[in-house]
């Protein structure tokens, strides 16, 4: 999948790690983070209640046209989390080749997409089956504001930003 039109791809300023913004060599590529956000099995989804506490869960979930797509129960904890601040933190499980997205979610995801989306579901998670008839659930759509990348084993050569511009 091509970088999103939208989407610039920056070095941070750490000058505490002695990394600028002006040194480029090694960035990690967008098809980096495609090939991650496509291949992992699942995400952990950052939530904040409504008191203030954060909340964390894994999820299953597809990762189509540079959006990660998951459904959640409507009476989860993450989904009233979501009702009450749609702002959230998406990790993947290593440590070691970093993926977070910074971003807001979105509850409501049109009928053509959600077809893709669970046809996409039913091919990565077998035995999962999709009940039209169940209306308990809620699909989300990432929409993502910033994603930060790196290598932990090169931390200071890969460390890459993509920033989303949001009109």
């Amino acid at each position: 999948m091509p970088l999103p039109a939208n989407t610039k791809r920056v070095r941070p300023n750490m000058p505490d790690y002695g990394i600028t913004s002006e040194e480029t060599d090694g960035m990690l590529t967008w098809e980096w983070v495609d090939t991650q956000m496509e291949k992992s099995r699942n995400y952990w989804v950052c939530t904040t209640r409504p008191d203030g506490r954060p909340h964390a869960a894994p999820v299953w979930g597809v990762w189509l046209d540079n959006n990660l797509y998951f459904g959640s129960g409507k009476s989860a904890v993450k989904s009233r989390n979501i009702a009450h601040n749609n702002h959230t933190v998406v990790h993947l499980e290593s440590g070691d080749d970093t993926l977070i997205i910074e971003g807001v979610l979105v509850g409501s995801v049109d009928s053509t997409t959600l077809k893709q989306v669970i046809k996409a579901y039913v091919k990565k998670y077998p035995p999962y089956e999709h009940n039209e008839e169940d209306t308990s659930a809620i699909w989300y759509r990432l929409d993502p504001h910033k994603i930060m990348t790196w290598l932990e084993s090169d931390f200071l050569n890969t460390v890459t930003y993509w920033l989303f511009d949001h009109d």
